[in-house]
């Protein structure tokens, strides 16, 4: 018997009576990390890591049941034993390990292996069953060094300067912002300007002792040239802040910038290639090491995936999910 079987709300395990990350409300949530697709607001108790229990109250309000766990920390759901372990996705995500009559099964979450300072590295687990994103599974998309990135940030910043402009860099989760920021940090010579929305969750993440650059808050009361700045604001405000910060150039930090058709499509001048999931080559490592004789794939190139590792011999399928991972819409 799966212990993760597809329902109507989400993966539902029934021996601990629980989904894992549902789109719709259910009696018991444990929830991977506090990005939108994975809440589902109204569910009668959450279960998270006790990092991500701020990132979900700001979504599924300040009174919400939040039980909060510590990594690694046992926990008994029904007949499942169940325990969290990081992802790398982002401050607080986690892995959920689920063992239960005589079998381990791990949902991965959004996952990655590039290192992060804004969170703790992914935690290899091994298992029989490995439900993983398959967001970036084509092998096309392979990940340069973050720092190199980084310092691709700061010059294109600089010759914005030099051409009096500002630099304003969308991100297309408000948990990019952060790890831009902390990649930043020891590079950078003066602050950034943030967004409101992402100044919250920055400050988040000082409160969890991340080390960021240090950041101002846009006055979006004002119009004006922000000439020579770095301005870091989510993708979903584009529009109207393209407008707002006068003459710039507009980049995007994300995987989709590995390729050129999103930046075509989202008229970006630069694309910097930060992705907060496991690439190619992660994926297919990823999968061996677990010994996982069956895996379920959501997601992105989900199908692509299943199909490469059928032919490798392991029992794979793509799963219907309305999980997005990093999206240009």
């Amino acid at each position: 018997m799966a212990l993760l079987e597809l329902t109507e709300a989400g993966l539902h395990c029934a021996p601990g009576s629980f989904h894992v990350d549902p789109w719709e409300k259910v009696e018991l949530a444990l929830v991977t990390h506090a990005h939108a697709d994975r809440v589902a607001p109204g569910c009668a108790r959450y279960v998270c890591t006790g990092a991500t229990a701020p990132f979900l109250r700001r979504l599924v309000g300040e009174d919400a049941p939040v039980r909060a766990v510590e990594y690694r920390e046992t926990i008994r759901l029904g007949s499942a034993s169940v325990s969290l372990h990081p992802s790398g996705h982002v401050l607080g995500s986690a892995q959920v390990r689920i063992e239960a009559e005589g079998e381990v099964s791990v949902f991965a979450g959004d996952w990655k292996r590039d290192p992060d300072p804004t969170c703790e590295p992914f935690e290899l687990l091994r298992c029989e069953t490995f439900v993983t994103e398959a967001t970036f599974a084509l092998p096309i998309y392979r990940w340069p060094e973050p720092e190199e990135v980084a310092r691709e940030i700061l010059a294109w910043r600089d010759a914005c300067a030099t051409a009096s402009r500002a630099a304003l860099l969308l991100v297309d989760e408000e948990t990019k912002a952060a790890r831009v920021l902390a990649l930043l940090a020891p590079l950078a010579d003066r602050p950034a300007i943030v967004t409101r929305e992402l100044e919250a969750v920055a400050d988040l993440s000082r409160r969890a002792g991340v080390s960021l650059l240090e950041t101002r808050v846009l006055d979006e009361s004002e119009r004006g040239s922000l000439a020579g700045e770095l301005v870091l604001a989510p993708l979903a405000r584009s529009r109207e802040l393209r407008r707002r910060v006068g003459e710039r150039e507009t980049g995007l930090a994300s995987g989709r910038a590995r390729i050129r058709g999103p930046r075509r499509r989202g008229a970006l001048d630069r694309g910097f290639v930060l992705s907060d999931h496991a690439d190619w080559r992660a994926l297919v490592r990823t999968i061996d090491e677990t010994g996982a004789r069956r895996v379920l794939a959501t997601h992105g190139n989900a199908a692509p995936l299943a199909r490469f590792l059928r032919e490798r011999g392991i029992e794979a399928e793509a799963l219907a999910t309305p999980y997005r991972g990093e999206a240009l819409a």
